[in-house]
């Protein structure tokens, strides 16, 4: 192969690799981050398995004194596997009611919101209108 022909077969291994890397730069710049949440939006309604959960976690605990935390989950996720719908019902039951709670104090934080947002939109018109006039 001619020198010319080396120089450039090498070359253009140097475009791709340095192509291939900024492909990879870019990719970790585009990482999202979650939105910060509000500290004074109401705390998420609990499942019936979360109910259920902690109810029993301290007996399965005290029956299986040497379980890890990862084995407790399991021991948990089996009994609640195993558990009857009738069996279910009582934490079925607390999970609807901690739903209807969430919803109404999410209902209330958006209808304050809504009205913090109101009264900053009334500021900032009459702002505006100061500034034309003066």
């Amino acid at each position: 192969m001619p020198k010319a022909a080396k120089s450039i077969t090498a070359t253009t291994k140097l475009n791709r690799k340095a192509t291939t890397k900024q492909k990879v730069d870019t990719a970790k710049k585009t990482t999202r981050r979650s939105a910060k949440k509000d500290s004074s939006d109401p705390k998420r309604n609990l499942t019936a398995y979360m109910f259920f959960s902690m109810e029993y976690r301290e007996k399965v605990r005290q029956d299986h004194p040497n379980a890890t935390f990862g084995e407790i989950g399991k021991l948990l996720g089996k009994k609640w596997k195993d558990m009857s719908e009738k069996e279910k019902i009582p934490y079925v039951n607390k999970a609807e009611e901690d739903k209807k709670r969430y919803e109404k104090e999410k209902a209330a934080i958006g209808e304050s919101k809504a009205a913090a947002s109101d009264q900053d939109a009334e500021m900032d018109d009459e702002n505006v209108s100061d500034n034309e006039s003066g």
